[in-house]
């Protein structure tokens, strides 16, 4: 048992005979790790994209909302009707005639 370990901790299992087939599982496994961590980064950079596209699109709605507002207020008779006061423009006293057209064949 303590002859094994000394070997590991002299890594003879790396300069022995058959150690082909050990660097082989080395960098295999060190291949895995590398593909893992680029696979790990790709991911959380993803969740952070995600994060700040979330925020623009509420932020995004919130404005688009709050222009909706600002239009249906603008386009209130009220509104009209005072803007066009200070032209001398101001809403008529008759109501309009309705115009028939009869075609007769």
């Amino acid at each position: 048992m303590k002859k094994g370990f000394y070997n590991i901790l002299k890594a003879n299992f790396l300069i022995s005979e058959d150690a082909v087939k050990n660097w082989r599982f080395i960098v295999y496994c060190t291949v895995l790790a590398i593909i893992m961590i680029a696979s790990s980064h790709n991911a959380e950079k993803k969740v952070h994209q995600i994060a700040r596209l979330s925020t623009e699109v509420k932020e995004l709605r919130s404005e688009h909302i709050e222009r909706r507002s600002d239009l249906m207020k603008i386009k209130m008779e009220s509104t009209i009707t005072e803007a066009m006061s200070g032209k001398g423009i101001g809403p008529s006293d008759t109501p309009p005639n309705k115009i028939r057209v009869i075609i007769k064949e």
